[in-house]
């Protein structure tokens, strides 16, 4: 962690593609008329379960460039076409002209990358081939990396590259490692991201722990019966505040603060009283050099599982008190994993400079026992500081304090 203040970044530029369509307007407007993208799981090959998805439309249609089919699977697909919306190619392209090649990070979180990859290539095994099919290329599909290097490559870029795996924190992290990065002078700006997309490892994988709900989420809910999984990519610029070649406008939102902890509770639950959680908010709190009466509204994690729920408003609540405005958009977007992070901080960034903050979408009573402001109804407010939480599996937190 950054020890002291940290030294604002600023996010220049962003994009993303989500259940509720391609773009910053699409996400937003459907996020405000409080239209939910999940549908009913038609998935292939998940005739077996009674789940609602957040699924990309015609995301099997999208094709990769020349000269990069080795990358060609879904979740690069679902990068290439978050990538081509609101203008954001030729942005990275200018942004590689004002620091070099070299001098440009991407940092990309994702929770099983490309294996959807490998189970069509398991499917073609299974039905009597002797080994895995020739067009199946691991590197390049399945491997963590492969939307971090596929990135990197269609942009030309030659500098630091990482990909970033701790489930559903995945793409909240990937802001603290471009600060740490960017702090210690291996790049001057950072293209973050995050993607993650449908397969049949985690529709079964949740279902086998039994927290797939049967009807769309209903975070912080009376009667929440679990997730619903959705698909998503998000990708944002980030360039120190104070560069001579940061071109920001005045009114660009910034990364303040980050935290990060692992509470080591549980393999699959939180802490139950949201120790890890707390710490995380509480070191973002600190890095950003504000205190909690500072934070006006929380993006909250909120999966609509009955554990998470309950632990994530236990430590809002004892580190932030009750009257900090508080949601959970993943009713709208389903939780998209790998990608929730940098989506959720995304739709953070539209809430300052839409200064509304967005209901929490859940169709009955929050849950009577939950004791945070959870917003019934979008809220209208200048918005100087927001915090967005992302906790995955084995206790990996990640908070982040955004503001102007």
């Amino acid at each position: 962690m950054i020890s002291g203040k940290m030294t604002p970044l600023t996010i220049t530029d962003y994009t993303m593609v989500s259940a509720l369509g391609a773009g910053q307007k699409n996400n937003w407007d459907d996020i405000i008329q409080q239209r939910s993208g999940l549908r009913p799981c038609s998935f292939a090959h998940t005739e077996q379960l009674t789940t609602w998805v957040g699924e990309v439309s015609n995301l099997t249609d999208v094709k990769l460039p020349a000269g990069f089919s080795q990358y060609q699977c879904r979740n690069n697909q679902l990068a290439y076409y978050a990538l081509q919306q609101d203008g954001f190619i030729p942005k990275v392209e200018a942004l590689r002209a004002r620091y070099g090649k070299q001098r440009v990070g991407v940092f990309i979180g994702t929770s099983t990358s490309g294996v959807q990859q490998l189970e069509k290539a398991y499917f073609e095994w299974y039905q009597g081939q002797d080994n895995l099919p020739d067009w199946f290329d691991y590197r390049s599909t399945h491997n963590c990396f492969s939307a971090a290097d596929f990135v990197q490559a269609f942009f030309a870029l030659e500098g630091y590259a990482v990909a970033i795996s701790t489930a559903c924190s995945s793409s909240a992290k990937i802001f603290a490692s471009a600060a740490r990065a960017i702090k210690a002078g291996i790049c001057d700006a950072a293209i973050v991201g995050g993607v993650d997309t449908l397969c049949l490892t985690t529709l079964y994988g949740f279902n086998s722990l039994q927290l797939l709900s049967p009807d769309k989420c209903a975070p912080f809910a009376e009667g929440r019966r679990g997730i619903s999984i959705g698909e998503a990519a998000g990708f944002a610029i980030l360039e120190a505040e104070n560069h001579q070649q940061n071109t920001a406008a005045s009114d660009s939102v910034k990364l303040l603060g980050f935290g990060e902890s692992s509470d080591a509770y549980h393999m699959s639950s939180p802490h139950p009283e949201g120790l890890g959680a707390y710490a995380a908010m509480q070191q973002a709190l600190q890095l950003s050099s504000l205190s909690a009466e500072d934070i006006q509204y929380v993006n909250m994690h909120g999966t609509g599982t009955k554990a998470n729920d309950s632990a994530e408003a236990q430590a809002v609540l004892g580190l932030l008190g009750s009257a900090v405005a508080c949601s959970s958009t993943k009713a709208l977007t389903g939780h998209s994993l790998g990608a929730a992070g940098i989506i959720e901080a995304l739709i953070g960034v539209m809430a300052i400079k839409n200064a509304t903050m967005p209901a929490n979408l859940c169709g009955s009573e929050i849950d009577s026992t939950i004791a945070c402001n959870i917003l019934s109804a979008n809220k209208t407010a200048k918005l100087s500081h927001v915090m967005t939480n992302s906790f995955g599996f084995g206790g990996t937190n990640c908070s982040l304090v955004l503001g102007l």
